[in-house]
């Protein structure tokens, strides 16, 4: 290629901008290597042109500095500036090709770049088409890699890159294969005009460089500047020669550059851990937890140890490999705590299913193998695995009994779990055994093998460790064992760090003494005891010749220094034997069986139950409970409140073993202990035999007992609650949607749902949500009211369009019945009152003509309540109001109550199941039993998969779907969206990889595939559509695919066909046949099930008996409905949701506060009363009840307005016709008995009526003295006969300062002043009064004070003493180095502030809280000291920092920096340490704190308020600093006053500080109060 871009006059053409060759992919900026300089022949430049087309050919072009980079460049700088270059290309630079371009290219190389340039255009990021054909912008051939495609967003040029012949862009590339081409013309006529010919060829190619690079630069300018084109070369020259090329700046560049490469580098590291909070991460399922569980092919609820409906504290649990030999051993285990109604039926040998308590251990075996070796959940197993539950046998086909049920089922999966905890703590007790390499003859053959339970294996453990104690190293702590479930603490970890004391306990010392020989002379070993009690007697007694004293004498130590007596000695042997004893796993184990049985639960009130627990209070029940025994606690709440009261320090609880349960295990323990010889020696040794077993009972079986029974009681209780909780929860869901005369059961009705709110004709409208039958929100309205025709007609013309099956009623107060009642009277709906079962739903009764025949209903509100504030809602209807929200909620309710309550997630604990105890229970624990309830259900009536993918709300119940949960229904509607969103049969969960195989056994048989039942006519020589491919009728069934063959084999027998007959069809179409034939019920109930499950059993030992009657059942009614009838609410339970009364807050006898609003005057009420409850009930008070007589002006007695009380005795409840009324009495003679009777709380049978007794006499007592007690009248306005704890309560509301005068306890020549110092915090000041009045009637006139001040009347000591020093604590209050709240935020304060000023000390004041009136004074000196506390006491003369005095708050800030200045040098000079911790001597050495010398005058004392500010010679400010010297003033030892008031930092009145007197503020502040500024700030 010979075309030059220059003319013949050797001028330079203008840069050809549409040049392909212009367009280069490489990574480096074009250098000529030096040594190899261009040649002068012509030749060479064709040479290098082909060589250029070669690699045009190739679809790139490489920089020859790229081949011939110098090798000790470093290679991190030639990453970083690839990386750099790649970031700043341009995108408008990678454009199209022009087709003369192409054209071009194809006539001088011969290639076809067409194809070529589209394949390498892969590489570019941008998404925007490509420009058309006749754009001007040139195409850029690119070079795909991978380095690209991560990093294709280009980045914008900066400016002051202009000059960085390293972070050129693709312009820079491109300019380089210009230069490329013209390199040597324009050296050549460059070297002829500058006379540059007779250089050698180094100096040439030094200058071509220069002239490359320079002409680089220059274009790179034009291209980034476009305001500088038309520069020519002469002016561009001078520029560069004025300006330089900017190589000065490079240096503030590199900062910047590798600043945006890490920054990139982090963007390509972020993950979503990094962005989204923990909390958030949590919630939409995405930590490492989450992912395990759906991968993982285990159901989910059965990898959680929580429940799946709590999404916030997700916690895996560890599953233990079960054995087919555990099963032999779980299965007794598990039947023995199944339940007492098992123990009694099948246990016990007059139990009336004892014969088949084999089956039954059987069954329960067959259940912990599904489900913990298959991994089957229990609803799985109820539907699917029946027969191997229930009573078979082939030979008795007429007996049928259940073993088990669904919830026993769910409680045979939780003693599981217990179970998979025990033989994983065995299993370890097992290595740890191995690991410490000693023969115990006793652990393995009687311990090891009767160890059952978690507790044992925690004892055996406890006992090897007693035993064989190993030798830890130094600062190590022993071995501990750690299993899945224990619970750990927080700062357990911490405390590992820490090296632990060593604890050597009495036994161990003992043990390895010579106590221990004296022990064995007891005759036998411990071990052998309980071997003896465990069994019969097996081991004999060997009695000592000598009595236990002579005996012990015997190993008394010969040194009279080191010498124990023998008592002492015989005292430790005994403690040997009684440790062992109450180690020994086997003996607790007996203990806490005797616990559970025998137990006596016995409450004590504390000082303050005492007071607090009164007849009206819910813990009165137990108050003084007595021996209660244990089994009647089991199942009832008691306890669990027992556990409140105690929480709250209201009572004691005590557990103790029955007495005679005591004696048993006592003599028991004693035959298996003592000797059976008649001997002295044998007795005396009998007794110390004796004292041993009480000492193991007493010291170590007892506590064991108690404390493990009380943890056993509250465990049972609260499965007892939450099981109630559970049974409510399922009488509220499992029924069908509302059942209307036009529909069948199990179909969804559609709704209108009506709410008035709270009633309010001025606030509130009528709002109406109509939703269809598929449950989709169709309509909203709002209306006024219901009486303007206009509005009635609008409501008609809505159920015309509409035609709702059902109009539900819902609202916040009794207004709503009045919404009812014209409800139905607009629709026409009257119903009689007799029809109480559906309210005026009278299907057999012809409708009036124009009646729109629509049910009107009230429905249970509680959900909605909930989710008409939920976020969820929210969502889902953003744009409706809130009471509209409301209206959805009901609507749904009657569409689907459990999806409903589903749909709640775990706000679900929110709803009230048991009104007094719920709020008892754990709520982790509430929320498994409720859980349960909604996977049964919601297993029972299946879940249409296909309308789960579309309907959002519908979605929720997929997570309950059995082997589901939140994580893999997720998981599954993704994958079924990424595949159409539609799954056509049930072969497709497995074979489009939906389900994993566990998973899909799991869930199959739950999840509906609704389909039709046409023909599936398909012929085997023309098929086009592959089984797969085809719906089944099956899959709208209960039938689990594993059962399809049986339910095809009892289709074709029901239809009397041969296999032949149904060769070429589907495998299930003879099923869609039964399924459309009319007779179908017939035929099928004409097979003899019974005969074919024994037929099953016998072939290939399956059961299946209740499988093939739940098969005919489902081919009859495919998802037949399984669900009780919709259940109205009762009476009670829509009183209770319009007003809030239940049958407890309107029983009989009750006392309530009724509202008079007219007085009838017509009919047979005529003279009676009409009145209103609080919570907005209408009643009546009839004339016979008004009064005791019967001539009475009602009128009179009872205007309207007036408020009376009244006695319940009646609720009249109707809501068929929506009244709702209470009759009352308003007699005297009925009001004036009250109502304690009623209200009060009834005691427990086992009640300490003694110990009630005296408490009470204690309490009246008490009260006697109280009132009998002389009252102290004064008359002074601040006295009041409190006490401490009332003068308190008294001065809360009142604000700093004020003052309370009272009597005080010590005696009637005592007063107390208590003044409120800050929020609860008070001073008590005892004031006494020598010349008092006996009598308490009159006052003296001296009266003295802590330190000896005397005041002549209680407004001196008011004014001269309290308030004085009130106002000195507001004044340092108010200064800016106080800190207000605990010492433990100062001492914060001082901390961050010195860590943020190394150079500086920081000091503060703050209110010392255990002395009321005081200052505590904190410092730190450095960060590397510790904060330091000095007593700052406030009199009314002065502060006192220790013993030095103070005038004002700057005097007490500059004598607390000379202390500690003084302070300071004695440490530094050798003095000693402070002897207080944080405080300084009252006088340090050397020094003095003048002013103890000034002399008081007692002379009169006046107001303070009155006093003349301090002469300027006494402040600090004029001179040297007088800190103990009070100013001199003209009257006596007045309270200093303050210093001149200062103009603050701000001009402006400063803010009152919260609680303080405005009177004592505004005195504050004329005296230069808490405005002024007396200090530097906290580190001056």
């Amino acid at each position: 290629m010979s075309s030059s871009p220059q003319d013949a006059t050797g001028h330079q053409n203008p840069i050809n901008e549409d040049d392909p060759m212009l367009g280069a992919a490489d990574e480096e900026d074009e250098e000529v290597q030096p040594g190899h300089p261009l040649s002068e022949d012509s030749s060479d430049e064709e040479e290098e042109d082909e060589e250029e087309e070669r690699r045009i050919r190739e679809g790139f072009i490489v920089d020859e500095d790229e081949d011939e980079e110098p090798e000790e460049e470093d290679a991190g700088d030639r990453k970083r500036r690839k990386r750099r270059k790649r970031r700043h290309r341009r995108a408008e630079e990678e454009e199209d090709l022009e087709e003369d371009d192409i054209a071009l290219l194809q006539e001088n190389t011969g290639a076809d770049f067409t194809h070529r340039l589209t394949r390498l255009r892969r590489g570019r990021a941008s998404t925007s088409p490509p420009p058309a054909a006749s754009s001007s912008k040139r195409k850029v051939v690119v070079q795909s890699s991978d380095e690209d495609d991560l990093d294709g967003d280009a980045t914008t040029h900066d400016i002051a890159n202009i000059w960085d012949d390293e972070r050129g862009g693709r312009a820079d590339e491109d300019e380089d294969m210009d230069l490329d081409d013209m390199e040597n013309f324009i050296e050549y006529e460059d070297e002829e005009m500058d006379g540059m010919g007779a250089m050698d060829e180094a100096e040439k190619e030094q200058r071509r460089r220069e002239r490359r690079r320079m002409e680089k630069e220059r274009r790179k300018a034009l291209g980034n500047r476009p305001e500088l084109s038309g520069i020519d070369a002469n002016a561009w020259d001078e520029i560069h020669q004025v300006f330089g090329d900017g190589s000065d700046y490079a240096w503030a560049l590199e900062d910047d550059n590798e600043y945006d490469e890490e920054i990139q580098q982090q963007k390509l590291d972020m993950k979503y851990t990094d962005v989204f909070e923990p909390s958030e991460i949590r919630a939409r399922m995405l930590t490492e937890d989450d992912d395990l569980i759906r991968a993982q092919d285990i159901p989910e609820r059965m990898q959680l140890a929580t429940s799946s409906l709590s999404l916030s504290n997700v916690t895996l649990t560890t599953r233990y490999e079960w054995k087919e030999d555990d099963l032999d051993d779980a299965a007794p285990w598990v039947l023995t705590r199944l339940s007492p109604a098992k123990d009694r039926e099948f246990l016990q040998s007059s139990g009336r299913s004892h014969n088949y308590l084999q089956d039954l251990v059987e069954a329960i075996k067959f259940s912990l193998r599904c489900l913990f070796m298959l991994e089957f959940e229990v609803p799985y197993i109820y539907t699917y695995k029946r027969d191997y539950i229930t009573y078979f046998n082939p030979e008795d086909m007429r007996t049928k009994l259940d073993l088990l049920s669904q919830d026993e089922l769910w409680r045979i999966y939780s003693l599981g779990q217990k179970y998979s905890s025990f033989l994983e703590r065995r299993a370890a007790l097992d290595a740890f055994y191995e690991r410490l390499g000693n023969k115990d003859t006793y652990f393995e053959t009687e311990l090891r093998r009767k160890l059952g339970s978690v507790e044992m294996v925690a004892d055996a453990t406890e006992w090897l460790g007693m035993k064989y104690p190993r030798p830890s190293d130094k600062g190590k702590a022993p071995t501990e064992l750690r299993f899945h479930d224990d619970v750990i603490s927080d700062q357990e970890p911490a405390l590992k760090k820490h090296q632990r004391p060593s604890r050597v306990s009495a036994y161990e010392v003992s043990k390895k003494s010579i106590v221990a020989k004296l022990a064995e002379g007891f005759g036998i070993s411990s071990q052998q005891i309980v071997s003896n009690f465990s069994s019969h007697r097996m081991y004999d007694v060997e009695d000592p010749d000598l009595n236990p004293i002579a005996f012990a004498d015997q190993f008394v130590d010969p040194d009279p220094t080191k010498a124990q007596p023998p008592d002492e000695l015989l005292r430790r042997a005994r403690m040997i034997i009684a440790t062992e004893l109450g180690k020994d796993p086997l003996l607790r184990q007996a203990i806490r069986d005797a616990f559970k049985t025998d137990a006596l639960i016995s409450v004590a009130p504390t000082e303050r139950g005492i007071a607090k627990i009164d007849e009206h209070n819910q813990y009165y029940n137990f108050k003084y409970l007595y021996n209660k025994p244990i089994a009647e606690t089991l199942e009832t709440s008691q306890f669990l409140n027992i556990l409140a009261a105690e929480h709250e320090h209201l009572v004691t609880v005590s557990i103790t073993l029955h007495p005679d349960a005591y004696a048993r295990f006592e003599r028991k323990l004693g035959e298996a202990f003592e000797s059976s010889s008649y001997s002295e020696t044998a007795k005396a040794w009998n007794e110390e035999r004796s004292r041993v077993v009480q000492e193991a009972l007493e010291g170590h079986l007892v506590p064991v007992g108690v404390k493990w029974v009380r943890e056993w009681l509250r465990d049972e209780v609260e499965d007892w609650l939450s099981k109630r909780c559970a049974v409510e929860l399922r009488n509220r869901v499992d029924v069908t949607p509302y059942v209307t005369p036009t529909t069948q059961p199990g179909d969804t009705p559609s709704v209108l749902a009506i709410s008035w709110g709270k009633g309010d004709p001025q606030k509130d409208a009528i709002t109406m949500v109509f939703l269809d039958e598929a449950g989709r929100f169709r309509e909203h309205m709002r209306i006024d009211n219901l009486v303007d025709e206009e509005t009635k007609d609008q409501f008609r013309d809505l159920i015309q369009r509409r035609r709702p099956d059902v109009i539900t009623i819902g609202g916040f107060s009794l207004n709503t019945t009045k919404l009812s009642q014209r409800v139905k009277e607009t629709v026409g709906r009257k119903p009689p009152a007799e029809q109480a079962q559906s309210w005026g739903s009278d299907p057999s009764a012809p409708p009036p003509e124009g009646d729109l025949n629509t049910p009107v209903i009230y429905a249970q509100d509680e959900v909605a309540r909930i989710y008409q504030h939920s976020k969820r809602a929210e969502e889902e209807f953003g744009a409706l109001s809130t009471i509209a929200r409301y209206c959805v909620g009901l609507a749904r309710y009657v569409q689907n109550p459990l999806n409903e309550y589903a749909a709640l997630g775990s706000d679900i604990t929110a709803i009230s199941f048991d009104e007094d105890c719920q709020q008892l229970l754990p709520h982790e624990k509430l929320l498994f039993a409720l859980e349960r309830v909604l996977v049964d259900l919601t297993n029972k009536v299946g879940v249409d998969i296909n309308r789960a993918i579309t309907d959002s709300y519908y979605q929720r119940l997929l997570p309950l779907i059995c082997g589901l949960g939140p994580r893999k229904a997720q998981t599954l509607v993704k994958k079924i969206a990424a595949i159409g969103g539609t799954v056509i049969n049930r072969e497709a969960f497995i074979k489009s990889s939906l389900l994993t195989t566990k998973i899909f056994l799991n869930s199959a048989g739950f999840l509906r595939i609704v389909n039709d039942t046409t023909p599936m006519v398909k012929h085997s020589k023309n098929r086009q559509l592959e089984d797969t491919e085809l719906s089944d009728p099956l899959d709208n069934t209960r039938i689990h695919p594993e059962d399809y063959e049986l339910a095809r084999k009892m289709a074709t027998d029901a239809l009397e066909l041969d296999e032949e007959d149904i060769h070429d069809e589907h495998p299930s179409h003879v099923v869609s046949t039964i399924m459309r034939d009319e007779d179908n019920e017939r035929k099928l109930n004409e097979l003899n099930l019974d005969d074919f499950a024994v037929s099953l059993f016998e072939t290939n030992q399956d059961k299946k008996r209740y499988t093939l009657f739940d098969i005919r059942r489902e081919i009859l009614k495919p998802f037949g409905e399984l669900r009780k009838p919709y259940r109205l609410p009762a009476s009670w339970d829509v009183l209770t949701m319009l007003t809030g009364e239940t049958p407890r807050t309107l029983r009989t006898g009750l006392i309530v506060s009724v509202l008079i609003i007219r007085t009838l005057r017509r009919g047979d009420k005529g003279g009676a009363v009409a009145v209103r409850l609080n919570s907005g009930i209408e009643g009546i008070v009839e004339k016979g009840y008004l009064a005791d007589t019967l001539d009475v002006e009602v009128e009179e007695l009872f205007p309207k307005g007036r408020t009376i009380p009244a006695v319940v005795f009646h609720v009249e409840m109707v809501p068929e016709t929506d009244s709702f009324w209470v009759r009352l009495s308003a007699r005297q003679s009925d009001v004036a008995q009250g109502d304690s009777q009623y209200r009060r709380v009834r005691p427990d049978e086992h009640w300490d009526h003694s110990q009630h007794e005296r408490d009470m006499d204690v309490q009246n007592r008490k009260k006697r003295a109280e009132a009998n007690q002389t009252r102290r009248v004064i008359k002074h306005p601040n006295f009041h006969n409190f006490n401490s704890a009332q003068a308190e309560a008294y001065l809360d509301k009142q604000q700093r300062g004020d003052v309370v005068i009272r009597p005080s306890s010590k005696g009637q020549d005592h007063l107390a002043v208590t003044w409120k110092v800050d929020d609860k915090l008070y001073q008590h000041i005892d004031v006494t009064e020598p010349n008092a009045d006996i009598t308490g009637q009159s006052l003296g006139n001296r009266f003295f004070v802590e330190g000896g001040k005397e005041y002549s009347d209680l407004d001196e000591l008011i004014v001269n003493h309290v308030q004085a020093i009130a106002r000195r604590v507001e004044d340092l209050m108010a200064h800016e180095k106080f800190k207000a709240g605990p010492e433990d935020e100062l001492h914060l304060f001082l901390k961050n502030f010195v860590k943020a000023n190394p150079s500086k000390s920081a000091y503060g004041f703050t209110l010392n809280r255990r002395k009321p009136g005081h200052f505590n004074l904190c410092f730190l000196a450095n960060k590397n000291s510790a904060v330091q506390n000095w007593p700052v006491r406030v009199a009314p003369e002065a502060y006192y920092l220790f013993d030095a005095p103070a005038p004002g708050v700057p005097e007490l800030c500059d004598a607390f920096k000379v202390r500690h200045l003084n302070e300071s040098q004695n440490k530094a000079l050798g003095g000693g340490i402070t002897p207080y911790p944080g405080r300084t001597p009252a006088r340090t050495p050397g020094h003095v704190t003048p002013g103890h010398a000034s002399v008081r005058h007692p002379a009169r004392t006046p107001n303070p308020y009155g006093g003349q500010p301090p002469h300027p010679s006494s402040t600090p400010y004029n001179g040297a600093p007088t800190y103990g010297a009070p100013p001199p003033n003209q009257y006596g030892y007045q309270t200093p006053g303050y210093p001149p008031a200062r103009t603050p930092a701000h001009p402006g009145t400063q803010p009152l500080p919260a609680g303080m007197n405005p009177q004592r503020a505004a005195m504050l502040q004329s005296s230069g109060g808490w405005g002024a500024n007396n200090s530097g700030g906290w580190g001056s």
